[in-house]
């Protein structure tokens, strides 16, 4: 099996990478702290493919999916994983910038890891696109105007992706999860 992670350096996205590695899968890991996916790939030596990448950045993914591709084949599942959460709250003109920067991460930068992937898998008629979106989709979260805003774009988006592709063999799925105690979420000032 051959699986894509970004965010694979922390949090849900180490955890799933440890997941697949553990059952033999070929991992591509992708996260802006590439001493940490060195970390990981000392762990599982020659099953770890380590890209130290933004996910903002369209042109590395697109390097990295080709890099992948080209050592280890088309890959049988890609998550995008990559997120921040930033307390902000609209009033504030100093908080737009950290609206952005969660938008482009937590959005443009899901499918920005699809892209380079997709025309592979059409052609294979395999694989599966998961997208890591969250429960604050559905229900906004005050303080978190920014990341709940951001998850249920994501959410809009792999449903409207998975209408796309319904016919090529290849499954988008958006996967809602709620609370998990992540550094992204360590400390937080929500009550458990």
């Amino acid at each position: 099996m051959r699986v894509v992670i970004t965010g694979a350096s922390s949090g849900i996205g180490l955890a799933l990478a440890r997941h697949y590695l553990e059952r033999g899968a070929y991992v591509a890991a992708l996260a802006r702290r590439g001493e940490l996916l060195q970390t990981l790939a000392a762990e599982f030596p020659d099953k770890v493919f380590c890209y130290a990448l933004d996910v903002r950045d369209a042109v590395a993914l697109r390097v990295a999916a080709a890099d992948f591709i080209a050592r280890a084949g088309v890959p049988d599942i890609v998550i995008a994983n990559a997120g921040i959460s930033r307390g902000v709250m609209t009033e504030y003109a100093e908080d737009m910038d950290a609206f952005q920067q969660v938008m482009d991460i937590n959005v443009l930068g899901m499918a920005k890891t699809f892209q380079p992937f997709i025309h592979a898998m059409r052609e294979a008629r395999q694989g599966k696109l998961v997208g890591i979106a969250s429960v604050a989709g559905f229900r906004g979260l005050p303080g978190s105007e920014a990341y709940s805003a951001s998850k249920a774009a994501a959410i809009a988006y792999l449903e409207s992706l998975r209408v796309e592709l319904r016919d090529s063999g290849v499954h988008v799925a958006p996967l809602c999860p709620g609370y998990i105690r992540t550094p992204t979420t360590d400390p937080t000032d929500f009550p458990l």
